[in-house]
């Protein structure tokens, strides 16, 4: 192992449909896979800017999301780095009150207190509407997005088994 600390942060409201699509990722890693004690799973449902000491104490930061991103249908899942995240328009905050993840990466990295590495890992929403089940577009890709983690985290050095 490296040393490194890793935190798997999933951003929604499981209330929204598929707005918790990053909750309902956590809540499968946590039920599939066995993590070493220096890998957080993190369900930080609508936390907004509390995220910031999650933030600010991790080495590797994936970040599981529902987002509105134009030209894409729903179910589609993209993975942007924080360089790929940061130049575009992209709406992962669903409700208009909440503080975004991108506005709170932004504070952390005033305070000088940034992850070496954050990824994003975002599927399309179908819908947003009142509703605790996600859509069966958006829940195919579950499992796929666990998978991808799992590989993402093992390639960094952590120690993850089937549970």
């Amino acid at each position: 192992m490296t040393g490194k600390r890793a935190s798997v942060i999933g951003i929604g409201n499981l209330l929204m449909t598929d707005e918790g699509f990053g909750v309902h990722v956590i809540r499968f890693l946590e039920k599939k896979y066995s993590f070493p004690p220096s890998v957080q799973l993190i369900d930080c449902g609508t936390a907004g800017i509390y995220m910031a000491p999650v933030f600010e104490q991790t080495d590797v930061a994936l970040i599981v999301d529902a987002a509105a991103i134009e030209g894409h249908p729903p179910g589609t899942l993209i993975t942007l780095d924080h360089k790929g995240m940061s130049g575009r328009q992209i709406q992962t905050s669903m409700s208009p009150h909440q503080v975004g993840v991108l506005e709170v990466l932004e504070i952390c990295r005033l305070r000088g207190n940034l992850p070496s590495c954050i990824e994003f890992y975002l599927v399309i929403p179908k819908d947003i509407g009142p509703g605790i089940e996600l859509s069966p577009e958006v829940h195919r890709k579950v499992p796929e997005v666990a998978k991808k983690i799992v590989t993402r985290l093992q390639k960094e050095g952590f120690d993850i088994k089937d549970a």
